[in-house]
C-alpha cells in the first residue's frame, strides 16, 4: 500500500464513534420512512378499499359481545327480539355478523353460496365391481364436521360504496368475497412475510393469504375465460349440480386444512338450486316451491340465547371449554328476551320492525328442529375440536324430538314466506331489534332426510 492511500485511509477517521454516529442517523432517517410508509406488498382488500365498504359489524361493535349476559333472559310484557343476524358465504368458514340483511326465498342474501369439496374415490367398492365402477370419483362437501381449521378461514364480503365510486369516477355493483388463512413459509420467506403482516396490520396480525372470489354468478363468458366447470357434487344424501371453480385456489389452502384429496371450490348455481320438502311448508301452503342453495337442509336457522344458555348450564366445562359460544351452532337469526326452549313450539312467527329502521314485516314457516352433528365441537374462534363436548351432552340432554330419537337438538329450521303480492318479486329484509309475533303454536316431528 502506498503512502498516499495510507494518507487517505487516515483522513476518513472512520472510528467505532464515527459508525455508530453514522448508523444512529440514518435509522433516524429510515424510521419514520417506514412508519408512514411500511415496506410492506399490497394486499387484495387494499385495492378494494378504493371503492368498496367491508360489509358486517367487528370487535366492540358486535352484538354478541354480551351473549352470556342475562339481559337476555324474558321479560314480563315485553316480545323477544333480534339481537344479531349472522350469514355464511362460504360454508363452514368464518361468519359475518351484520345489523340487517336481504330475505330471499333460499335465505339470507349472500348465505351459503360456496361450499368446499373433495374429490373422494368409491370405498368400499363391491368385489365383482366393474373396472369403471371402482375407478368412479366424485365430490363431496367438506365442512368443520372433517376439517375443524375451516373455522379459521375469515371471509370478507366488500360491497360496492357509491360515495367511493363517485370519487374515482367509476360505476359498480359488483361484490366480492375475500378469503383468508394464516400461513407462512419456512426461513426467512416466513420471517419476511411476518414482519409485514405486523407492520401493515398490527402487532398481534399473522401472514395470510388471500384469495378474491366475485359475488355474483359468473357468465358464460367468463366460466369459459376462467376455465371453471360444472360439475355434480353431494351434500348429505343429494347430488346437485354446481360451478367448480377449484382453480381459484391456492395449494396452500389444501396443505392448511390438511386435505389430502383434491380439494375444490363450488358456487352455488341459482337456476339449479335444491328443493326443500320434508318439514317445509309446501308450494300450495308457501305460495313457491321453498329452495336453498348450500345450506345444510333449510333456508334458513334460529337460536334464542335463552336456550343456548339454559343448555350451557348443563354442559361440562374445563380448560378447552369456557363457554358455548352460540356461533357453534352456526345461525342465521339470533333472538334475545325469549323464554329457554319456546321456540320449539312455533310453527309460524312474524317480525316486526319494534326498534329497527325497517317498516315492513319478515313472516317465517317455523319448519322444525336442528338435529345437531358433532360441528358445534369446533370452537369457532380457534378451530379447536373438543374430544367430547358439547355433543355428548345434546345427545343426552337434547334428544327431544321423536323423528331423531338418537340425536340431540337445539334450534329451528326456517322457510321464508311471503305477501302473496310480491308476484316472483319475493323478498322482504330483517334487522336487528325486530320484535318477535308468534302467529302459530304447535308440535314438531323431524323428517329425516
Amino acid at each position: 500500500m502506498s503512502a498516499m492511500d495510507l494518507s487517505a485511509l487516515k483522513n476518513l477517521n472512520l472510528d467505532t464513534g464515527s459508525i455508530f454516529l453514522l448508523a444512529i442517523t440514518i435509522c433516524a432517517f429510515l424510521i419514520p420512512v417506514v412508519v408512514i410508509l411500511p415496506p410492506v406488498g399490497l394486499q387484495k382488500s387494499d385495492a378494494l378499499l378504493q371503492t368498496h365498504t367491508k360489509a358486517g359489524v367487528e370487535g366492540a361493535k358486535s352484538n354478541l359481545k354480551n351473549q352470556f349476559s342475562a339481559e337476555h333472559a324474558p321479560v314480563n310484557g315485553k316480545p323477544s327480539k333480534v339481537h344479531s343476524l349472522v350469514i355464511y358465504p362460504v360454508k363452514s368458514c368464518k361468519g359475518i355478523e351484520l345489523t340487517r340483511s336481504k330475505v330471499l326465498p333460499s335465505g339470507l342474501q349472500y348465505d351459503r353460496l360456496f361450499m368446499f369439496a373433495q374429490l373422494k374415490s368409491p370405498f368400499p367398492v363391491a368385489v365383482d365391481s366393474t373396472d369403471e365402477e371402482k375407478s368412479k370419483h366424485k365430490w363431496e362437501f367438506v365442512t368443520q364436521r372433517q376439517f375443524a381449521r375451516l373455522a379459521n378461514v375469515t371471509v370478507d364480503l366488500w360491497l360496492p360504496d357509491e360515495m367511493k365510486l363517485r370519487k374515482q369516477s367509476m360505476r359498480s355493483t359488483e361484490a366480492f368475497l375475500i378469503l383468508r388463512f394464516p400461513w407462512k413459509e419456512d426461513g426467512w420467506r416466513g420471517l419476511w412475510a411476518t414482519i409485514s403482516a405486523k407492520l401493515g396490520r398490527g402487532r398481534a396480525a399473522e401472514p395470510e393469504i388471500e384469495v378474491l372470489l366475485p359475488v355474483d354468478f359468473p357468465s358464460a363468458e367468463e366460466i369459459k375465460e376462467k376455465g371453471h366447470t360444472f360439475e355434480d357434487v353431494k351434500i348429505w344424501k343429494e347430488t346437485i349440480n354446481a360451478l367448480n371453480m377449484q382453480n381459484e385456489l391456492p395449494e396452500e389452502l389444501s396443505r392448511y386444512l390438511g386435505v389430502s384429496n383434491k380439494l375444490a371450490l363450488f358456487r352455488v348455481d341459482p337456476e339449479q338450486l335444491r328443493e326443500v320438502y320434508r318439514c317445509a311448508p309446501t308450494e300450495e301452503e308457501a305460495g313457491y316451491q321453498p329452495k336453498t342453495g348450500f345450506q345444510d337442509a333449510y333456508p334458513l336457522h334460529l337460536m334464542n340465547l335463552s336456550s343456548v344458555q339454559e343448555f350451557s348450564s348443563e354442559v361440562p366445562k374445563d380448560d378447552d371449554l369456557k363457554e358455548l359460544d352460540v356461533l357453534r351452532f352456526r345461525p342465521n337469526i339470533i333472538l334475545s328476551g325469549a323464554q329457554a326452549y319456546d321456540e320449539e313450539t312455533w310453527k309460524q312467527i312474524r317480525l316486526k320492525p319494534g326498534t329497527s329502521k325497517l317498516y315492513n314485516d319478515a313472516s317465517f314457516h317455523v319448519s322444525c328442529r336442528t338435529v345437531r352433528c358433532k360441528m358445534p365441537n369446533v370452537d369457532p374462534e380457534t378451530g379447536v375440536r373438543h374430544a367430547k363436548e358439547p355433543d355428548r351432552s345434546l345427545r343426552a340432554k337434547r334428544a327431544v324430538d321423536e323423528g331423531a330419537p338418537l340425536s340431540g337438538c337445539l334450534g329451528m329450521q326456517l322457510t321464508p314466506l311471503f305477501d302473496p303480492s310480491l308476484g316472483e318479486d319475493r323478498e322482504a329484509w330483517v334487522a336487528v331489534g325486530m320484535t318477535v309475533e308468534v302467529e302459530g303454536r304447535g308440535e314438531h316431528l323431524y323428517i329425516k332426510q
